[in-house]
């Protein structure tokens, strides 16, 4: 059994006999944390002059200073008498132990990095995949936020995205109503009406220009359909504001909506 004396008396000795070495390495490992730390200030300038996404320059950033700080941390250690060779094996092992146990996370940080730089949406934007949807919140390294027009938000891991389907409607969306008139109504003029209250809307985006036109002849109506464009967060306001104003207008000025109708006749009934 090893007494605690004999490793007190081995430390010291060690001491002895490398202190010279173990201060050096210190010193290499101080200076280590400032090289470190001007090197991921360079980067950091020249990252920001390129306009990279934050997250990248941060993790560009956070890259180089521990690049920098292991490669002085190995020559500290290597000063102070440690054996670099079965270190650094030991530590390859334990990387491929680690990367199998965090493929999800790893695979997350690919996608996201994949995401970054080829942008396929970016923040602001609305997009629909894998039978989520909303307005793009966040990118981060690993996952991307969607929020919905509730408040509530969607957390999508970003290997998820990567390889899918992906419906990118941008920073506008168009609207997709329609309203049914009668056929005695004068349809001119309830296509002017309509095209004036999506003039006087300012939700309503005069770029692209609204399409409103006849799409169907229904069994009790005529179908105008109805396609202004808005900014996303403005789709659902500006459907009720527009609906509204349809029906206002079209009772002002007389125009019939007429509710669904069906004629039964009966053959053979006695009268």
């Amino acid at each position: 059994m090893i007494k605690s004396s004999d490793i007190t008396d081995k430390l010291i000795m060690y001491f002895i006999e490398h202190g010279m070495q173990i201060l050096t390495g210190i010193g290499i490992l101080i200076a280590g944390l400032f090289c470190a730390r001007w090197a991921g200030n360079v980067a950091r300038r020249w990252l920001e002059k390129h306009k990279l996404e934050p997250q990248v320059r941060q993790l560009m950033t956070r890259l180089m200073r521990l690049t920098v700080f292991a490669v002085f941390a190995v020559m500290a250690l290597g000063q102070m008498g440690v054996q670099i060779t079965p270190l650094l094996a030991g530590v390859g092992v334990a990387g491929v132990g680690l990367s199998f146990a965090m493929q999800s996370v790893l695979g997350n940080l690919v996608a996201g990095l994949n995401i970054i730089f080829t942008k396929p949406f970016t923040v602001g934007e609305y997009i629909e995949l894998l039978g989520v949807y909303g307005q793009v919140q966040e990118i981060s390294l690993f996952s991307t936020i969607l929020l919905h027009a509730d408040n509530s938000r969607v957390v999508v891991p970003n290997r998820k995205i990567v390889g899918e389907i992906l419906h990118n409607y941008g920073k506008i969306r168009q609207m997709n109503l329609s309203v049914g008139v009668a056929y005695d109504a004068d349809i001119r003029s309830a296509i002017a009406t309509i095209k004036a209250i999506l003039d006087q809307n300012p939700k309503v985006l005069k770029d692209p220009v609204p399409a409103v036109g006849v799409s169907s002849l229904a069994d009790s109506s005529v179908v105008i359909s109805v396609l202004p464009w808005v900014a996303v967060p403005d789709y659902f306001i500006a459907q009720t504001e527009v609906n509204e104003a349809i029906i206002e207008q079209f009772s002002q000025k007389g125009i019939c909506i007429p509710f669904p109708q069906q004629e039964i006749r009966l053959i053979g009934r006695d009268r």
